[in-house]
């Protein structure tokens, strides 16, 4: 069986350039609706815009699900998946790509979390770490143990865990996890605390606009951030979806959850079709996974 896969805010704009969108009528549609929903330029920017415009959350998040859409619908295939998942920003893909949100719906959302988000980073300063070569359990404990808040954010592949929260509490537990065996700890170059507490505005936000929006049920399952489980259910997916800012991505979880339900085969959608199959590969090497045609 078959999974469509989609990378969050760590994907880059590679494999669809500007001449891309100007030959599809397709994407000119999406990104005339886009441009409308956001209110202004989104193609601009994303095509002729500086290093530094693409680096804000708030521009960063829409950019990437449009290029994710605009790519699984653009594909040469007509390959059909038995289920759908997206790493953190990458879910609302997957929410669209599997039927359960309109575009138009996705983007919204889309583009009020990253207000929302990058709200939340302004007011409270917050930052990540990448942990190498530890066991999650022993990572789960020594941010237990720090009395700031520190918390494991994405489960990324077996060996690879970040951890978010306040500057002060990232920077004793880095330490301390280096004295525990890791084998890198690095503070990330990040906006903020992203799926820790400290995205709680941002989450409460988030709720009302989830709230009011329809939303249907998906053509296949998603496996979700929250839970690593499938869901077909709308108010469930709903509910996990408003989890989401503030819980931990279970990637490798989800990885493992869908070779239990017996998929062995992933297509990456967005970016350069290389950012999750690393982590997937480092799960379960016998898997095939490839960026979508």
């Amino acid at each position: 069986m078959t999974a469509f896969v989609f990378p969050g805010q760590g994907a880059q704009f590679e494999g669809m350039g500007k001449d891309m969108f100007e030959s599809s009528e397709l994407a000119q549609q999406l990104f005339a609706q886009a441009n409308e929903i956001l209110g202004y330029s989104i193609s601009d920017v994303m095509f002729s815009g500086t290093a530094e415009e693409l680096k804000a959350t708030k521009i960063t998040q829409p950019a990437i699900f449009i290029h994710s859409i605009i790519k699984s619908r653009i594909s040469e295939t007509d390959l059909k998946p038995n289920a759908v998942a997206g790493h953190s920003l990458g879910e609302f893909s997957a929410l669209v790509a599997s039927g359960a949100l309109s575009f138009e719906d996705g983007l919204r959302l889309v583009h009020q979390r990253a207000l929302a988000m990058q709200k939340a980073c302004e007011a409270v300063e917050g930052t990540m770490a990448a942990i190498l070569g530890l066991e999650d359990k022993i990572v789960e404990e020594v941010c237990a143990s720090i009395d700031e808040v520190v918390v494991p954010a994405n489960y990324n592949t077996n060996g690879q865990l970040v951890i978010s929260g306040s500057v002060e509490g990232i920077n004793i537990a880095v330490e301390k996890l280096k004295e525990a065996g890791a084998r890198r700890a690095i503070v990330l170059k990040v906006g903020g605390a992203f799926h820790s507490p400290l995205m709680e505005p941002a989450r409460e936000e988030l709720e009302a606009a989830i709230e009011s929006t329809s939303f249907s049920t998906p053509n296949c399952p998603i496996y979700q951030n929250v839970n690593a489980k499938p869901e077909t259910d709308p108010e469930v997916i709903k509910q996990n979806l408003i989890a989401q800012l503030t819980s931990p991505v279970r990637w490798t979880q989800t990885v493992q959850n869908m070779v239990v339900d017996e998929i062995t085969d992933f297509k990456e959608v967005g970016g350069n079709g290389k950012v999750l199959k690393g982590l997937i590969l480092k799960v379960d090497r016998s898997l095939n996974v490839e960026p979508l045609a």
